[in-house]
């Protein structure tokens, strides 16, 4: 066997050559991407625990007062109750998302009637009957579960909202990454940085039309409005869209990741989706409401099930996202523009 002794450095300097330090560095960052992505949905979902379920109480004055103290006191605060005047106001309230369910309570028998809205989401309906079931049974009453907004026979546990959203957002960041491969990840001018949110918005709409449709008359999985939810689609695949060109123009092609890390890493787990927002950890309860995969499920569940009641928040978060995407991409593209027209005057 021939000893070799210079094999081992040209060895060392082949590595050297092939994996640069950017390279060494993408690689490194995408390892933290992939232990975020962990740490932030087993962070969420691992120990859903109810707190502060909007419920109305309806019963007589000085009952409903008693039951709304009751409720409020339970250990963790499970429960956010307040009187509502009488069961039609309590309906009406569940259909404009003010409220998440409601206890409808007989004084003079031994069952009171819960209201829940499995459109919301099944795992928020069940939750609530748990820790209700647990209330009553501890005042030796009984509970009869009305589901006053259900879900679709194809929407398996009020999931397809949030899937259809997801998608939808992926799209959004897909379109931009593949612009980004095929022709760079900064625009050179104005002019190029138009014609990539123009050629967005045309995917924006396209990818909002067929999302929904599949979702919809396809599948028969999402009810609701086919115009609403195509104008939901086209806004939240524009808004997550314009907004990964914003990072690209910020930081190249680590844009790309970055997009990853707020839209999927903190914003599918914070969507709502799986478990409703009074089922996540405060962290991303908080944050899940501001960024476009919780606006996008909130307000596709909504048109679908809530007669577009609850629009205006998650739609403004969604215009948000589009309009400061937009901005920062075009100044940035102008920016670029008028620093090359400088050098080349100089």
């Amino acid at each position: 066997m021939v000893h070799d002794p210079g094999g081992a450095t040209r060895f060392l300097g082949e590595v050297r050559s092939a994996v640069t330090g950017r390279a060494a560095a993408l690689v490194i960052g995408t390892l933290v991407l992939q232990l975020a992505f962990i740490a932030s949905y087993v962070g969420a979902f691992h120990r859903p625990k109810p707190a502060d379920i909007s419920l109305g109480v309806v019963a007589p004055g000085p009952v409903a007062t008693q039951v709304v103290q009751q409720l409020g006191a339970l250990p963790g605060h499970p429960l956010e109750p307040t009187a509502v005047a009488d069961e039609a106001t309590a309906r009406r309230r569940i259909g404009e998302r003010e409220l998440d369910a409601a206890l409808v309570v007989d004084p003079r028998g031994t069952t009171d009637t819960l209201l829940v809205a499995g459109g919301a989401g099944a795992s928020l309906a069940q939750a609530t009957e748990a820790v209700l079931t647990r209330a009553e049974q501890a005042q030796q009453r009984a509970l009869k579960v009305l589901d006053v907004a259900p879900a679709a026979a194809g929407d398996a546990r009020g999931l397809t909202s949030f899937y259809l959203a997801v998608g939808w957002c992926v799209g959004g960041y897909l379109c931009a990454a593949i612009l980004a491969i095929s022709a760079g990840a900064r625009p050179a001018n104005t002019h190029r940085a138009l014609i990539r949110l123009g050629v967005l918005a045309l995917y924006a709409l396209a990818a909002g039309l067929l999302g929904a449709v599949i979702a919809g008359p396809v599948l028969d999985a999402l009810p609701g409005s086919l115009p609403g939810l195509w104008g939901l689609g086209a806004l939240t695949v524009f808004a997550v869209g314009a907004l990964t060109l914003a990072l690209q123009g910020l930081a190249g092609v680590v844009g790309i990741g970055l997009a990853i890390a707020l839209v999927v890493v903190l914003g599918n787990p914070s969507a709502g989706g799986a478990y409703p927002y009074p089922l996540l950890p405060p962290f991303w309860r908080a944050i899940g409401p501001a960024l476009p995969p919780g606006a996008g499920t909130w307000s596709a569940r909504s048109v679908a099930y809530f007669h577009g009641n609850g629009l205006t928040c998650p739609l403004l978060v969604l215009s948000g996202w589009a309009v400061a995407g937009t901005l920062v991409a075009l100044g940035l593209a102008l920016r670029r523009t008028h620093g090359t027209t400088d050098r080349t005057v100089g």
